[in-house]
């Protein structure tokens, strides 16, 4: 039986969009920043980590000042299921790994040192299913800040502007 869903108010989503913005932030700093109490605010995060919409808390590391000069795109064709999960599992340099929709079957960001580490983690896939790689240049928005889904929220779409 699916748990039911607690509503989330204003309170709630000020808390989610601190935390992102800085997990590490204490509990009466929070209560600060969105005017409540500390021991009130402590509960609603647990709360809300209870309820599934806090999931962790992890660093953001720099990439290059761990040596990694090179991120890019890695997608995948088709290929077995099982046997593309068990080489990402394999394969430390994944750093996320989507199953997807359309003409590629994975997107795979991998973080590499150079061009021939690089081309060492394409060819293992290579093996398995055709595919294509991008190198990442920059990223102008990376972790961004995740508020509740409100249809309000939804902005129209372009009208099309018909011949009739």
């Amino acid at each position: 039986m699916p748990t039911e869903v607690p509503e989330l108010d204003d309170h709630d989503t000020l808390i989610l969009t601190e935390l992102q913005r800085d997990a590490r932030t204490s509990m009466a700093e929070l209560g600060r920043l969105v005017r409540l109490s500390q021991p009130a605010v402590t509960e609603r995060v647990r709360k809300l980590e209870m309820a599934g919409f806090i999931k962790g808390y992890r660093a953001v590391v720099d990439y290059q000042r761990l040596g990694y000069g090179i991120r890019a795109l890695l997608r995948l064709g088709r290929a077995e299921y099982a046997r593309v999960v068990k080489l990402i599992e394999q394969t430390p340099e994944v750093v996320n790994a989507f199953n997807v929709t359309g003409r590629d079957c994975w997107i795979l960001e991998i973080a590499v040192i150079d061009v021939e580490h690089l081309d060492a983690v394409v060819t293992r896939f290579s093996i398995l299913t055709e595919t294509s790689t991008s190198i990442l240049l920059n990223m102008p928005r990376e972790n961004a800040t995740v508020l509740p889904a409100r249809r309000e929220n939804i902005k129209p779409a372009i009208r099309k502007v018909t011949g009739r």
